[in-house]
């Protein structure tokens, strides 16, 4: 198990604060979300807590250690980016892969092979000359091959296709179940992902605005499905994020803790309840909404 411990972190590039007093810990083997607009600070951020960038200012430790020229903390932490034409070697897969089990002792040579079958990613070819979703499907087989103590995509999946993507999920939570560690996902498909995650982290603006668990998150609200009228008399006074509506039946997304007497009145006239969509949570918290 590693922990990381985030303290007040900030990061300045010329004028501009991309990271303003962050600081949160992660402990334990979980998947972690990592939600926010662009140009919140999401890849500033994953990029320090990997030791790829200095900070301005504050800590990140992990298990008790500086990860930025730390080899040995650094060594634990595992970043995948997504796949730029930029920054795409002009070597051979299979070199790729060479290379990258030799940077890690984690490493599972055999899960390697069977991913790239998975995605049927040719050895051969020069990674340079792959296909964006294939540059893609190399990067999240690096990152899953590494069985890094913590791994981090950041969007890094993105440009697969979406039987690709579901492949990604699938075997990201198998082998977590089966060789624990912990998972940042930085990510805007935010509700394809969301039955994987376990932690929620939201930034806006360089700043922490939400870090809480994800079942938590999701009760802060309620959709509301039921007659039109019922549901309108029931939400009366309410903070209502969207609405829905298919003849005389209606679904509305509140926010905001209802308790148990509330609950109890929406059975009461047969209205359900249901937890709110964690992307629409994160629109509303991320557009002015909730603080």
């Amino acid at each position: 198990m590693t922990d990381i411990d985030v303290t007040g972190l900030h990061k300045r590039f010329d004028a501009v604060e991309a990271l303003t007093d962050v600081s949160f810990s992660l402990s334990g083997t979980k998947i972690c979300g990592l939600l926010g607009r662009n140009g919140a600070g999401k890849t500033t951020l994953l990029s320090i807590m990997a030791g790829f960038e200095r900070q301005t200012g504050g800590t990140v430790l992990v298990d008790g250690e500086p990860v930025f020229e730390n080899p040995t903390a650094a060594g634990k932490v595992c970043l995948v980016r997504g796949a730029g034409d930029g920054v795409v070697p002009s070597v051979r897969v299979g070199d790729l892969i060479d290379y990258a089990a030799r940077l890690r002792e984690t490493w599972d040579p055999a899960f390697a092979a069977e991913l790239l079958e998975r995605f049927e990613v040719p050895r051969h070819k020069q990674a340079k000359a792959l296909s964006h979703g294939k540059r893609c499907a190399l990067g999240v087989t690096i990152g899953l091959a590494s069985r890094a103590p913590v791994t981090i995509f950041d969007e890094s999946y993105l440009g697969l296709d979406a039987p690709s993507r579901y492949l990604f999920y699938d075997t990201l939570l198998a082998d977590v179940l089966a060789h624990p560690r912990t998972v940042i996902v930085s990510t805007h498909l935010i509700e394809e992902i969301a039955p994987l995650l376990e932690d929620i982290l939201i930034i806006e603006r360089g700043a922490l605005l939400v870090h809480e668990e994800a079942d938590t998150l999701r009760a802060a609200g309620a959709a509301v499905t039921g007659d039109a009228t019922l549901v309108d008399s029931f939400t009366l006074g309410l903070e209502v994020l969207g609405e829905r509506t298919l003849g005389r039946t209606k679904s509305a997304m509140v926010y905001g803790q209802l308790d148990e007497k509330r609950r109890a009145q929406a059975r009461e006239v047969g209205l359900d309840l249901d937890p709110i969509a964690l992307q629409d949570l994160f629109v509303h918290l991320t557009s002015g909404g909730a603080r």
